[in-house]
């Protein structure tokens, strides 16, 4: 009992002391870089249109030395890597790198200690568990970001056709591109719609319509939206109608979407055939075979 006393002050004394040395070693609050009052209005409005309403923005506060603790323990730019994860995932709200880098400092030192308690009455399984925890709660939030950014990714050729549908309706009754960005972006919801927001967003603030498209094709890992928005981009710098550009778009997504659709569907043979042999062969030889099998016991067993 004493021994395990012990051994569990001499753990809070470890921790203590190497948060202190974070501390200490961490620089002094260097400035933040500079962001426009407007780039800010328009990261807020792009997290809007994927969110629900009513979350909380700000749960609880997170002190900022486990983000330079979690910093320190990364590779050199990793703050440009995590606003591109960011950027992909659709700037969740109230999550920037700062803060991504904070939840990293959070989960290593939390998980490092439920790992280090669970082995708390044999040294090996200490430094084991601890080091495993740590481990998983440095890495856990990087692997969240990437599935949430993944799984929007995924919505974007879904949604692509039908709202290039709307935006070549548009431009033919008479609209111009950006206000048929905007119908699109107003009538529509999920990731298109975001992305087509903020495009506009971009433009009012002063870039051009190249660099907003630009932007946006930097912003996403779909083939289908970067095929767009080279296409606009190549007929804006040619003076090419943008009319019959967007036809050929929507038509072209179109087929591509109906390719996938049967392509998934020719799919489903093979990955039924793991299911029949594993669960469902198995349950009809023993409902064939299973009779004449205990018939044949009796028989010789008798």
């Amino acid at each position: 009992m004493a021994g395990s006393v012990i051994l569990a002050v001499g753990l809070a004394a470890i921790a203590a002391a190497i948060m202190v040395a974070a501390l200490a070693l961490a620089p002094k609050d260097a400035q933040s870089p500079s962001i426009s009052r407007a780039l800010d209005t328009i990261e807020q409005s792009y997290a809007r249109h994927d969110q629900t309403e009513g979350r909380a923005q700000q749960p609880f506060h997170i002190p900022d030395w486990m983000g330079k603790l979690a910093a320190r323990l990364s590779p050199a730019g990793v703050a440009t890597t995590m606003q591109r994860r960011l950027d992909v995932a659709g700037n969740p709200r109230g999550l920037t790198s700062d803060r991504m880098l904070a939840f990293k400092g959070l989960l290593l030192i939390t998980l490092g200690g439920v790992g280090a308690l669970y082995g708390l009455h044999s040294p090996a399984l200490l430094i084991v568990g601890g080091g495993l925890g740590a481990v998983v709660g440095f890495f856990l939030p990087d692997v969240v970001l990437y599935n949430t950014g993944e799984k929007r990714q995924q919505k974007i050729p879904r949604a692509l056709p039908d709202a290039l549908d709307m935006l070549t309706i548009c431009v033919e009754a008479g609209l111009g591109f950006d206000a048929a960005l905007a119908q699109v972006a107003r009538h529509t919801t999920g990731p298109v719609a975001a992305e087509f927001a903020r495009v506009l967003q971009e433009m009012q603030i002063g870039k051009s319509r190249t660099e907003a498209m630009r932007s946006m094709s930097e912003r996403t890992t779909v083939p289908e939206l970067k095929a767009f928005t080279a296409a606009m981009i190549q007929a804006a710098e040619l003076g090419i109608p943008i009319a019959s550009v967007l036809r050929e778009q929507a038509k072209e997504m179109r087929v591509r979407r109906r390719q996938r659709a049967e392509a998934r569907a020719q799919k489903v043979p093979v990955k039924i055939t793991f299911p029949l042999i594993l669960c469902i062969f198995p349950a009809l030889l023993i409902v064939v075979m299973g009779p004449g099998i205990i018939q044949i016991a009796h028989t010789l067993f008798r």
